[in-house]
């Protein structure tokens, strides 16, 4: 059983429109898109908020945290935005889980015709299946150790800090 969180961003269909200010274009629901996608595993789904990753905050952490800590699954799946996720990935890879957590998400809007979110889900939800216990983020075709790894936003990718 895999346990998908969801926390808003692009993959989403949360597009920013300047300062402070977040538009939900479509709300992307990755229920219905593995259901569409006839996945043969069990999963759960919880959405625990809609945020452009930029605006989560401490308190977000820290509902995000328990959230994790409590589920009674050991392989989790969150979907974020891409501007803040090694920070959440650092603030889950500190709580030292006995879990495999993949955080995911896309850099095209997921509501968009050439979204990069099916792709991502996909390869996230391969991933969480083969890895060992730990947290990663993994983002078109490349799985990242939380503690290793930062988003470069001139190249509009994830990298490693150090090889």
């Amino acid at each position: 059983m895999i346990h998908i969180i969801t926390t808003g961003g692009t993959i989403s269909g949360i597009d920013n429109d300047g300062e402070n200010s977040v538009n939900l274009k479509s709300n992307v629901n990755i229920g219905s898109f593995l259901e569409s996608a006839n996945v043969s595993f069990d999963y759960k789904v919880d959405h625990i908020f809609d945020k452009d990753s930029r605006l989560i905050n401490s308190e977000d952490l820290e509902i995000l945290g328990n959230k994790v800590r409590s589920s009674i699954f050991d392989k989790i799946l969150i979907t974020h935005g891409t501007y803040t996720m090694s920070k959440t990935a650092e603030y889950i890879g500190n709580l030292n889980l006995n879990k495999t957590i993949v955080l995911v998400g896309s850099f095209i809007l997921g509501s968009d015709q050439n979204t990069d979110a099916p792709f991502n889900i996909g390869f996230a939800i391969s991933s969480l299946q083969f890895l060992n216990k730990g947290v990663y983020i993994v983002m078109n075709g490349e799985i990242f150790d939380w503690f290793n790894v930062y988003k470069n936003q001139k190249e509009n990718k994830f990298k490693t800090l150090k090889k």
